[in-house]
């Protein structure tokens, strides 16, 4: 058995020719291997079985022979991929699943029946050009660069893919590496591998992005470190995932859940920080930032148009004043681009971004500070933490909004960075309560939380409006001030039905 150590990389055929310049420049010696025609099929049964357990089964063939490969459940974190691999040599391109050893199985695994059904699913076919190279420090890295094609149901996907993996050393040595690779513009770390697209080009189940940031898998057994790991990864995650789905189909909603993810991981931060310093993150922290207010008008972007659609009931009226109509016109203009965004997605900050975080997470950098207290921080368990934590933000939002006091316009606005912090909170660690509870609970203060969305762009249209004159301009932003009071009203509906409900964590 292998178990890879390798990082993914999705390169633009601008910087392929750059690729061995890169190598020379960060290796001490290179050696080139010939370039190989790859022929892989990967197979499955009917019902996905090897699929729904994360196992990966192709053949490939080259000039000189075939072989079989097996690739369990691993983890990827930030395009690091580390899966169990075993390989075994086959006389023709028909695979013998029953060839590996019974041991390598899961448990309960129907190993017998899954063989009798395997069919290929899909096809990557392949032109591969190998570096092995070797660093200053002596540790060993093979470079692959892949460029053909996946095809199956007669469709087809590009390959353009650059990978590095660890053959003997030190891991800081991959990453060192990527560094440089990442520096240049148009290569972007790749979540996704061969066999994930393969899957999804023969479903016709393309990536889809997710409605709702969702919650992070915790053991309920699990100490405040692990949690942070989960933690820190599922951000990481959410934000690769979404960032392809921008590049498969461009939506402002799918730019909205990448600043979901960034928020989240720029919040684990805080949430965790009797085991995190502050200082020890400062730079990850700057650059979170950064790429924040990079996307800071995605919001506005969003109701803009939802509020200039003709399908919105707010349509007709905000058409009916030229002056405003213009006006959101040419913020419109003003915005981003798709080729923006893609240029954005490609940067060296952005991916450096993501590499030092997944740096970061993968050799627990956050030890390096540790004293006494920190460590026995890590080991407590997670649930007490968040009975602590959850306990903490409930009574501050009793201080902050006490529910026999009435609240104004402003009062939420100026509530909503803590709202939206105590909801991460819940991301973060609600999955460790009951799931009917939970969503109980939530769902006034998501409803709170949306309405503080609207709200802050009945607001901007509001500051669009003012300062103008025109009457028509004048009835709009009088018209503005109606549905903003209208929408506190309904808040303080959904803030007052809050307050009589259990929390879900005691």
């Amino acid at each position: 058995m292998d178990t890879e150590i390798e990082l993914k990389f999705l390169v633009s055929d601008d910087v392929i020719p750059l690729i061995p310049s890169l190598i020379t420049q960060f290796a001490k010696t290179v050696t080139n291997k010939p370039s190989k025609s790859l022929q892989n099929a990967y197979y499955d049964t009917p019902s996905r079985e090897l699929r729904a357990l994360d196992i990966g089964f192709r053949t490939r063939c080259t000039d000189e022979r075939c072989e079989q490969t097996i690739k369990l459940a691993g983890e990827v974190v930030g395009g690091l991929h580390q899966r169990p691999e075993y390989n075994l040599p086959i006389e023709t391109n028909r695979p013998n699943l029953m060839a590996f050893d019974s041991s390598i199985w899961p448990h309960g695994m129907q190993i017998d029946a899954i063989s009798q059904n395997l069919f290929p699913i899909f096809s990557t076919n392949f032109i591969r050009r190998t570096w092995l190279i070797e660093t200053p420090n002596g540790a060993k890295i093979e470079v692959v660069l892949d460029k053909g094609e996946i095809a199956a149901s007669g469709k087809v996907e590009i390959i353009s893919e650059l990978e590095i993996e660890l053959v003997e050393g030190s891991r800081e040595e991959l990453f060192a590496f990527a560094d440089i690779l990442v520096s240049q513009n148009s290569i972007r770390l790749g979540l996704y591998s061969k066999a994930a697209r393969g899957y999804r080009l023969a479903d016709d189940t393309p990536l889809q992005p997710s409605k709702s940031i969702g919650f992070v898998k915790l053991n309920k057994q699990a100490t405040q470190e692990q949690a942070l790991i989960e933690a820190m990864g599922f951000g990481i995650r959410f934000v690769q995932k979404h960032e392809q789905c921008y590049f498969d189909k461009p939506s402002l909603k799918t730019l909205k859940r990448v600043t979901d993810g960034i928020s989240l991981i720029r919040h684990n931060f805080w949430l965790f920080d009797d085991i995190v310093s502050k200082e020890s993150t400062e730079q990850l922290r700057t650059e979170l930032k950064w790429l924040l207010s990079e996307l800071a008008w995605v919001e506005n972007a969003i109701q803009l148009k939802t509020y200039t659609s003709k399908r919105h009931a707010f349509y007709k009226k905000i058409n009916s004043a030229p002056a405003l109509t213009q006006v959101i016109n040419d913020l419109k203009e003003l915005q981003p681009s798709i080729d923006d965004i893609f240029s954005l997605f490609h940067s060296a900050r952005y991916n450096r971004l993501l590499l030092s975080l997944t740096t970061w997470l993968i050799n627990k950098q956050w030890r390096k500070d540790w004293s006494q207290a920190e460590l026995q921080n890590a080991e407590q368990p997670i649930v007490d933490i968040a009975h602590r934590l959850f306990d903490k933000d409930w009574k501050n939002l009793h201080r902050l909004l006490p529910k026999e006091q009435s609240l104004a316009g402003n009062d939420y606005l100026n509530f909503r960075t803590q709202l939206e912090n105590s909801l991460l909170s819940g991301n973060c660690l609600g999955a460790l309560f009951n799931k009917d509870e939970r969503l109980e609970f939530r769902l006034p203060w998501l409803d709170i939380s949306h309405g503080m969305y609207e709200l802050s762009t009945l607001d901007y249209l509001k500051q669009l409006c003012g300062g103008q004159e025109d009457a028509q301009l004048a009835k709009i932003q009088l018209w503005l001030e109606q549905k903003s009071d209208f929408l506190v009203s309904a808040m303080e509906q959904s803030r007052h039905a809050s307050f009589d409900t259990e929390p879900y964590w005691l």
